[in-house]
């Protein structure tokens, strides 16, 4: 059986949304100089050999929308390849790994695009914030529920418990505040983590470690944009504590130990290992492992917890054979809470940073985060990577890789 290995990768500088250097890039321009530039740096590979171009995006309306993938496949010029925009909200693009990974073992190509995009300014440019028509009143009793509870402060408690129905369309942040309820997890060391994200991406900034993953964007002006829009340099603890709750008045859930909003893309090249060596191409990575679940949408930030359990199960793995982790920061708390269920030691937790520093294009993490674990492997002599992530409407997904070069 073939195994499937990542041959390059890069991604965009990330965007902060509505004000940063990317927001007047549409979405599909922006996977496109992307995807362009990872296929150059496999200039052995024939793109008439590609099986699919498989697209994550979080949001896929407005400029977003009409299948993107196929879209920027014609932009690229490669007509003969097909194209799919897939959406797993925040780990859209890790589940076009998984479909490539999945494909390569089955027998069925030996060589995909695995990408992922989102300008959250273009989409909310071209629709509405709230998406009218998708809310269903099978929920109404649950939105009603967490409107007294951001008034009362009551711990969360599940509603299925009660006979009742999750609330799907919970806004991210008041998930953090049940997160953060449930696991006890003080706001202090929320801050604490938020504080070490911007440290740490600062310096692997300053020392040029993000370098090497990232393509320049070349915008409409001719202006190029080669760095994140979002560390915030010099973070101090005291700044970010001072912050007032975001989501409920007693809350500890604040802008600062938060992901912004933002834009980005990403891509990697997934082959077999059988075509990689016909090539003369040196992997990067093998795919080991994936898993996916589910859970409470009102809790969703723990969906860590059992994907990684999964995908190490799949593996015959535990969690002592990681070298290295990446667990997306959409909020601290949930880092935190996934962290410590695993029982992951925080000395190989988001070594450089993570999304709260980053930022967190949907539908780029799953992407963006796999290049950034293998950056952050090799610049540590490591071997067994672990990604994984928190799914808006109650789901975990993570992948397990190993570097080889």
């Amino acid at each position: 059986m073939p195994e499937a290995v990542i041959v390059a990768h890069t991604r965009s500088p990330i965007g902060r949304a509505m004000k940063g250097s990317l927001k007047e890039v549409r979405a599909d321009d922006l996977a496109a100089q992307v995807i362009e530039s990872v296929l150059s740096s496999v200039p052995e590979l024939d793109r008439e050999e590609l099986g699919d171009l498989i697209l994550g995006c979080g949001l896929p309306g407005g400029e977003q929308g009409w299948n993107m993938a196929r879209r920027v496949a014609v932009q690229l010029g490669i007509d003969t390849l097909p194209g799919t925009t897939v959406t797993r909200y925040c780990s859209s693009s890790l589940q076009t790994t998984r479909m490539a990974f999945h494909a390569i073992k089955a027998g069925e190509g030996t060589a995909y695009l695995s990408a992922g995009v989102e300008s959250v300014s273009g989409f909310v440019r071209g629709s509405s914030d709230h998406f009218p028509g998708t809310e269903h009143p099978l929920f109404d009793s649950a939105r009603e529920r967490t409107a007294a509870r951001k008034v009362s402060g009551a711990a969360w408690s599940d509603p299925r418990e009660d006979g009742l129905v999750p609330d799907v369309y919970l806004d991210m942040g008041e998930t953090a505040e049940n997160v953060a309820s449930l696991t006890g997890i003080p706001r202090e060391r929320q801050d604490e983590w938020a504080v070490r994200s911007q440290h740490r991406a600062e310096a692997a900034t300053k020392r040029g470690h993000f370098e090497s993953e990232i393509t320049p964007i070349t915008l409409a002006d001719g202006t190029v944009v080669s760095t994140d829009d979002c560390p915030r340099f010099g973070t101090t603890y005291e700044a970010v504590a001072g912050l007032k709750p975001a989501f409920r008045e007693s809350g500890s859930v604040t802008a600062g130990n938060s992901c912004p909003l933002n834009d980005g893309a990403a891509a990697l090249v997934i082959m077999s290992d059988v075509r990689a060596r016909e090539l003369g191409l040196t992997p990067l990575a093998r795919i080991i492992s994936t898993g996916v679940t589910g859970l409470s949408p009102e809790i969703m930030g723990l969906g860590p917890i059992e994907a990684t359990k999964q995908a190490l199960a799949h593996a015959g793995m535990s969690i002592g054979d990681v070298d290295l982790a990446e667990i997306n920061e959409a909020f601290a708390v949930q880092v935190l809470g996934s962290a410590d269920a695993l029982k992951l030691d925080e000395d190989k937790l988001n070594v450089n940073g993570g999304a709260i520093a980053l930022g967190h294009p949907f539908g780029m993490t799953g992407a963006r985060i796999t290049g950034t674990l293998i950056n952050n492997l090799r610049s540590q002599d490591k071997t067994i990577g672990l990604e994984t992530m928190c799914v808006g409407g109650g789901q975990g997904m993570a992948m397990l890789i190993e570097r080889l070069a």
